[in-house]
């Protein structure tokens, strides 16, 4: 990977190598972080970030549940996605703001300063070359997700995302693009880090908050570009069998995007491409930065205020 010349952390613009934390640092051996995945696009009015205050505010709503006092505001950080973007000459590009607990104490309740840091690099399609188009092969991991009262689902925490690894380092040791998780139920829940969406008869259906699952920005997105063009959506619980019998299907997220899964667990999805409403969704997500899709809530953010 092609590192960055500059990162932005605990206030001041240094070089990338020069952003360290000291290998005793309560998140390095707790997992106490929290962090956004954003990104920027060119559009025709210049470089914007997509929805940067509402992943933002996630931020540090995901910090709240930890009881994690960022030490910035909500408009610092902003300014400092910002910042990192020009201060590294990127258009489009993915975005990590990161909040952990540091230096200062060595046991589970230790109050420790908080530090944070805001990189950006640039980013293709996560989950490969050309999967946007062609898409993916999936399977069901053995691997399911914590259930209700153990582990916040809703924060976007680092400690979470153990469950993700071994989910998607699982797909790929077996051969497939990504993972599925059931919920603790054994219903579906999302993938290793993207959330998921069946198509039935031409409507949208994606499980609800409740199986287990990070409440995406993207997901959020799509299911508010869906509706306002007239495209039925339905938040429910659905069984593992429903990947099988459903006419598209497809995962989304900051880094995956819109990304169609064409099999799971070798079954062939439909007619194994993406479908027309896949397609269709992928048309008013993208459309949003080409100008084809009319940005009616504000979600572009510019990079030059």
């Amino acid at each position: 990977m092609q590192y960055p010349e500059w990162i932005w952390q605990n206030g001041t613009i240094k070089p990338w190598a020069e952003a360290t934390t000291h290998v005793m640092s309560h998140a390095l051996h707790y997992g106490s972080s929290v962090f956004e995945g954003i990104r920027s696009y060119e559009t025709p009015q210049g470089p914007a970030i997509f929805r940067l205050s509402d992943h933002n505010r996630r931020l540090f709503a995901s910090a709240r549940i930890y009881d994690m006092a960022i030490p910035y505001s909500l408009d610092e950080i902003n300014a400092a996605c910002r910042a990192v973007l020009q201060k590294n000459a990127l258009g489009k590009a993915y975005l990590r703001p990161v909040a952990w607990r540091g230096l200062g104490g060595f046991g589970l309740s230790a109050e420790t300063p908080v530090d944070v840091a805001v990189a950006a690099w640039q980013m293709g399609a996560y989950l490969g070359d050309g999967v946007l188009e062609q898409g993916i092969d999936a399977c069901v991991s053995s691997w399911q997700r914590f259930a209700p009262n153990t582990i916040p689902a809703g924060a976007k925490a680092g400690g979470n995302y153990l469950s993700g690894q071994l989910i998607a380092r699982e797909a790929r040791r077996l051969g497939f693009g990504e993972g599925i998780a059931l919920a603790s139920t054994g219903l579906l829940s999302e993938g290793a880090g993207e959330n998921i969406f069946l198509v039935f008869d031409g409507a949208l259906h994606t499980t609800p908050v409740s199986a287990a699952l990070l409440n995406g920005i993207t997901r959020n997105s799509l299911i508010t570009l869906a509706r306002e063009a007239g495209i039925e959506v339905v938040e429910r619980d659905m069984p593992r069998e429903y990947l099988y019998l459903c006419d598209e299907l497809f995962m989304c997220g900051t880094a995956a995007e819109v990304t169609p899964i064409r099999s799971v667990d070798g079954r062939q999805v439909g007619a194994g491409k993406a479908g027309p409403v896949t397609r269709r969704m992928q048309a008013l997500f993208f459309g949003l930065f080409d100008g084809s899709t009319p940005d009616r809530h504000g979600w572009l953010e510019p990079v030059q205020p």
